[in-house]
C-alpha cells in the first residue's frame, strides 16, 4: 500500500533503503529518528506518512528556502500545503492559518512561528496527525550549529497534541542522536540509519607546516580544478585569508560569513549561485539549504571540530552525484584552534544565577547566550521544564544546589565527549588507510575498506584482524569508561564510543590480554 501510494501520489518509482520501514512505524502510531544523507530523500517519510495518517502533519523547518523548496514540491504533486514564515502580512498569515484547519494539509513552519500562541491554538485544533522536525541535529549540544529555539519542540508536540514524532537530519552520529531522542521526547523510537556512503567523492587531506604553505597549497588546488568551489574556514579571518590567496591568484572568488552585512552576505551567495563567482570561500554560516548540484570541489583550509560537522559540509559538494573533490588543508595548531572555538562548558556562574532565579519564581526570557545555556543546562537535568510559550519554569524535582553540582558534572562530561571528538577528526587528517572505512564508520556504518576513491587507496588499506574480539556495534562493557559501543578497528586497534567519556581507541591484544572490555 505504501509504495502504491508513493508511485500514484508522489511519482515514486521506488522506496530508496529505510524509507518504507520509517513509514511504515509512523503508520503504526510509533515514533521515528531517521538519519538518511542528503539526497537520501527524508523528505518523502513525512510525505508518505501523512497522507496516510488523519489530521495535518507539521512540518517544523529552519529556513525559510527550505520551507519554500518542499512547499513547491508538495503542491507540484497535487497535495495541499502551506507555510508560515516572518515574511507574511498579518491576513495572509491568518489565512494560511485558517487553511491548517483542512485535515490534508502539510504546514511547514520554524520553531520562532510555532511559539506563537495563536499559530499552536489554530494547529491544536486542527488536531495534527504527525508532527516532523527536518534538521534535527539543530536541537543538539553536538550538532554543528546548535540553535536554542529548537528546545522548545518537545513541548510545543505535546501542546499541539500530536500523536506521533518524527526527527530527520543528514547526520548524526551516536551521542547526537541520543540527544535529538531526548530532547524531543521521542518514545521508543524506530531508528532509521542510511548509507552514509557517497562514493562519488574523492577524499584527501594534506599536512602543511606553515600557514604560507596552506595559502600555496590552496591557490594550486583551486587553479588545478575545474568547475565551482567551495573552501570552508574556520573564523571570519582565515576565510578572509582564503579569499585574498584565491583572489590575488586572478581567481573569480566571493567572501561569505556572519560578520559580513546581510546585503554582502546575499550579493556573495547570488554570485557563486549563478556562476558569476567560480569560488566561494565561507564559515559554515554559508551551507544549510544551499543547493548548488554542480560543485565540483570542496576544501576545508582548516579542520572543522569533529567529523560530524565535516560529514556535513562535505556533503555540499557532488550532489548532482557526480565525480567530485574533497580536500583537508591542516596544521596541528589548527586543532588547538578548534578546541577553542567550540567549548561548550557552561559556566557555574551563569547556572547558579538562573537557577536561583527561576526557584524564586521568576520570569526568564532567553537573553544573552550565556543564559540561554543556563536555561537549557538546567532543563536538561531536569530542574527545569520549558514551556510551551518558550519561558521556562522551576521543577522542584531538585535544590538549587543539587542543580549546581549536576551542572559541574554535565560540564565535565561534555568537555571530555567534546575533546574526543575533536581527536577523532585529527586522526582522521592522519590516518594512512581507507578514509571512506574511517569516516563510515564514526557513523556506526561497517565499511572495511579499501574505497578506491581516497588519497590513502594508492596503498593497501590496513585491514582489521581476522578474528575481532567483539562485531562493530556491539555494545561493550569497560570497568574504567562504562558501556560503550564498538566503532570501528583499525588494524590491531578497537575505537570505542562510551556513553559517559567519548572515544577511546584501545590496543586489541591488550583488550584480549587483559579483559579491558566484556559483552554488555
Amino acid at each position: 500500500m505504501i509504495e502504491e501510494l508513493a508511485r500514484d501520489r508522489l511519482g515514486f518509482a521506488q522506496l530508496r533503503p529505510g524509507q518504507l520501514r520509517a513509514v511504515e512505524a509512523l503508520a503504526g502510531d510509533r515514533d521515528v529518528i531517521a538519519v538518511l544523507p542528503t539526497g537520501g530523500g527524508k523528505s518523502a517519510i513525512y510525505e508518505l506518512a501523512g497522507l496516510l495518517r488523519a489530521g495535518p502533519t507539521i512540518v517544523v523547518s529552519p529556513l525559510i528556502a527550505l520551507q519554500d523548496d518542499q512547499l513547491a514540491h508538495l503542491r507540484a504533486s497535487g497535495l495541499s500545503a502551506i507555510v508560515l514564515n516572518s515574511q507574511q502580512s498579518a491576513g495572509a498569515h491568518a489565512a494560511a492559518l485558517l487553511a491548517s484547519c483542512d485535515s490534508d494539509t502539510f504546514v511547514f513552519l520554524s520553531p520562532e512561528q510555532l511559539a506563537i500562541q495563536e499559530t499552536r491554538e489554530t494547529l491544536t485544533r486542527a488536531r495534527p496527525g504527525l508532527f516532523a522536525v527536518d534538521e534535527a541535529h539543530l536541537i543538539s549540544q553536538w550538532g554543528h550549529d546548535f540553535r536554542p529555539d529548537y528546545m522548545m519542540l518537545g513541548a510545543q508536540s505535546e501542546a499541539v497534541g500530536a500523536p506521533v514524532r518524527l526527527a530527520l537530519t543528514a547526520t548524526a552520529a551516536p551521542p547526537v542522536r541520543a540527544e535529538i531522542i531526548r530532547r524531543l521526547g521521542l518514545r521508543d523510537p524506530e531508528v532509521v540509519i542510511g548509507d552514509f556512503d557517497r562514493p562519488h567523492l574523492h577524499l584527501s587531506a594534506q599536512h602543511v607546516l606553515t600557514v604560507r604553505d596552506k595559502e600555496r597549497e590552496l591557490v594550486r588546488a583551486a587553479t588545478s580544478r575545474e568547475g565551482p568551489g567551495i573552501v570552508y574556514a574556520a573564523t571570519h579571518a582565515s576565510a578572509q585569508q582564503a579569499h585574498d590567496a584565491l583572489a590575488s591568484a586572478g581567481e573569480q572568488v566571493e567572501l561569505y560569513h556572519a560578520g559580513l552585512s546581510g546585503r554582502a552576505r546575499r550579493d556573495a551567495m547570488t554570485a557563486f549561485l549563478d556562476g558569476s563567482a567560480r569560488i566561494i570561500a565561507a564559515t559554515v554560516a554559508f551551507g544549510m539549504g544551499i543547493d548548488k548540484p554542480d560543485v565540483r570541489w570542496l576544501l576545508h583550509y582548516d579542520p572543522p571540530p569533529s567529523l560530524d560537522a565535516y560529514y556535513q559540509e562535505i556533503g555540499r559538494a557532488g550532489r548532482d552525484g557526480g565525480a567530485s573533490e574533497v580536500r583537508l588543508l591542516y596544521r596541528y595548531e589548527d586543532f588547538d584552534t578548534a578546541r577553542h572555538l567550540t567549548a561548550r562548558g557552561v559556566s557555574g556562574e551563569p547556572v547558579a544565577r538562573v537557577a536561583a532565579a527561576l526557584a524564586a519564581g521568576e520570569r526568564l526570557d532567553h537573553g544573552t547566550r550565556q543564559q540561554t545555556a543556563a536555561l537549557t543546562r538546567l532543563a536538561d537535568l531536569g530542574a527545569a521544564t520549558w514551556q510551551v510559550d518558550g519561558n521556562v519554569g522551576w521543577s522542584g524535582q531538585m535544590s538549587v544546589a543539587a542543580a549546581l553540582t549536576a551542572s559541574d558534572a554535565e560540564t565535565a562530561r561534555e568537555t571530555e565527549i567534546e575533546r574526543t571528538r575533536l581527536t577523532m577528526m585529527r586522526r582522521y587528517a592522519d590516518h594512512a588507510g581507507c578514509r571512506r572505512s574511517f569516516l563510515l564508520s564514526y557513523f556506526g556504518q561497517d565499511y572495511p575498506g579499501p574505497c578506491g576513491n581516497c588519497d590513502n587507496d594508492n596503498k593497501l588499506a590496513e585491514s582489521p584482524p581476522e578474528s575481532v574480539p567483539f562485531p562493530v556495534g556491539a555494545r561493550v562493557v569497560s570497568e574504567r569508561w562504562g558501556n560503550g559501543s564498538v566503532q570501528r578497528y583499525d588494524g590491531d586497534h578497537v575505537t570505542v564510543l562510551f556513553d559517559e567519556h567519548g572515544y577511546r581507541e584501545l590496543y586489541v591484544p591488550a583488550v584480549l590480554d587483559r579483559g579491558l572490555l566484556r559483552s554488555a
